[in-house]
């Protein structure tokens, strides 16, 4: 441990040089560990045992999970960290497939493709307010990081809650505060029952979280009023989830006493996911394609071009963005590079067998997208390039092995907004590349590093000028 934070904090201490290689300065300790000991390691975290896997058909393994003695990750059960939501994404067994089906109509393909219209919406407030910011002829400097941070909050309240976005806009903001405060205490749980002890900002976050579960009790059970009376459509997230709610068959479970039937409180939870995994991931997707393409101009005229002539001024729609070719190559190309997330956390809860390997329960595995996304065996001696053609014949044929690339996860537990995330992400870049062309400002500092998703360390400034 002392290893992984003097790593990390010499790596955070300094921006590195203009290039693509920013494993060292992102994840330096598995970086180090996997270039010494190789696709498989293992090392001690704390007094329990961690094995990093890079190697392709393990990581298949693991997230099949076929005897299911694998799951989360004890630290993602933290009581602080379940502050902020007891969504998907940390659920296990019954209760996990109860909640993926309820929740899977309101993600299809048709339902998302009406929501592109709310997407366009967005984006076109945050372009008139930059272009408010450009002297006429002249260009403007714009931090791109905050202001993504705030069109995809922006854009989860809309989808999530249509008419009531102002609402769920004052939500996003105290859900903003509530995870910064976790993060700190997270960070300074080494001392122990420090948590514990009420502190002005331990009561802030209980107080935070009562008014967050609070608001979206009232939001839910107002929205669920109007659609039993027929006084709104269900077209929006909740909409469609409350509804998918109410059609699920009720059987009694074990783990379920409501059945098939998600209760309130669980609701409440998965809106809040909503927001997190929606935000946090979506915002850090624009600003590293952002800063990309204003590091290889050849690729942003390329992307500008074909949008120009797709969808010429008018806003992408369901049937323009599916002809966006080199945009969807770009940003898988940005996912691969620069994932969000930069690794998978799994643990063994039971004695399993993976590959040729045995494992005894109490083990933390780690999956590092990051690093199995930069493989040489596996994308080539160009792995640390930007190079979007690698993925002009799809993504099974971009590299040597279909798990070589996996954003959004694998298996039965993919993301499950991983087409909204890549919908809204094509509707944005679209509209920037309509408005504008932009370059890196002078003041750009390269430090890519992990808070809650890959983020820029000291902001992302970049030059825009109107096209």
């Amino acid at each position: 441990m002392k290893d992984f934070m003097n790593q990390i904090t010499e790596a955070w201490s300094k921006p590195m040089s203009l290039s693509h290689q920013i494993a060292p300065r992102v994840d330096p300790f598995t970086h180090n560990t996997l270039q010494k000991y190789g696709k498989i390691s293992l090392c001690w975290a704390g007094t329990t045992p961690r094995l990093n896997i890079t190697d392709p058909e393990i990581i298949k393994e693991v997230l099949a999970n076929k005897q299911g003695h694998i799951g989360i990750t004890p630290f993602a059960l933290d009581p602080l960290v379940l502050t902020l939501t007891e969504g998907l994404t940390l659920l296990e067994g019954e209760i996990w497939a109860t909640h993926r089906k309820i929740m899977t109509p309101a993600f299809k393909l048709e339902k998302l493709k009406g929501m592109i219209s709310i997407f366009a919406e967005s984006c076109v407030l945050l372009v008139e307010k930059w272009k408010k910011s450009i002297a006429l002829g002249g260009t403007s400097e714009i931090d791109v990081w905050p202001d993504f941070q705030e069109l995809t909050g922006d854009i989860i309240s809309r989808t999530a809650f249509g008419s009531n976005f102002n609402e769920g806009n004052q939500i996003l903001k105290l859900q903003i505060e509530l995870q910064s405060l976790v993060a700190e205490a997270l960070q300074s749980s080494s001392i122990p029952g420090l948590r514990f002890i009420p502190t002005k900002k331990s009561q802030r976050r209980k107080s935070l979280d009562k008014n967050i579960t609070s608001m979206l009790r009232t939001l839910i059970e107002r929205k669920r009023t109007l659609m039993r009376t027929g006084q709104t459509n269900s077209d929006d997230l909740l909409g469609l989830l409350l509804q998918s709610n109410d059609e699920n068959s009720l059987q009694s479970s074990p783990h379920n006493k409501n059945g098939n039937k998600m209760t309130i409180k669980e609701i409440i939870e998965e809106c809040k996911q909503f927001y997190i995994a929606g935000r946090e991931t979506s915002s850090s997707l624009l600003t590293w394609t952002m800063v990309i393409l204003a590091m290889h101009p050849d690729w942003q005229e390329k992307a500008r071009e074909e949008v120009l002539t797709v969808c010429g001024k008018e806003h992408p729609d369901a049937k323009t963005i599916s002809q966006l070719k080199s945009v969807t190559m770009i940003l898988h190309e940005v996912l691969r590079l620069y994932p969000p997330t930069i690794a998978l956390y799994k643990h063994t809860y039971q004695e399993t067998k993976i590959g040729n390997l045995s494992l005894p329960a109490g083990v933390d595995l780690t999956l590092p997208l990051l690093l199995t996304h930069r493989d040489p065996e596996l994308w080539g001696s160009d792995a640390e390039e930007f190079k979007p053609e690698r993925f002009s014949g799809g993504l099974s044929k971009a590299s040597k092995n279909q798990l070589a690339f996996f954003p959004f996860g694998w298996g039965p537990k993919t993301c499950i907004g991983q087409h909204f995330a890549l919908m809204e992400a094509k509707v944005a870049l679209s509209i920037i590349l309509q408005n504008f062309s932009f370059e890196l400002s002078p003041s750009y500092a390269h430090a890519p590093n992990t808070v809650m998703a890959l983020q820029p360390q000291h902001g992302a400034p970049i030059i825009l000028k109107e096209v």
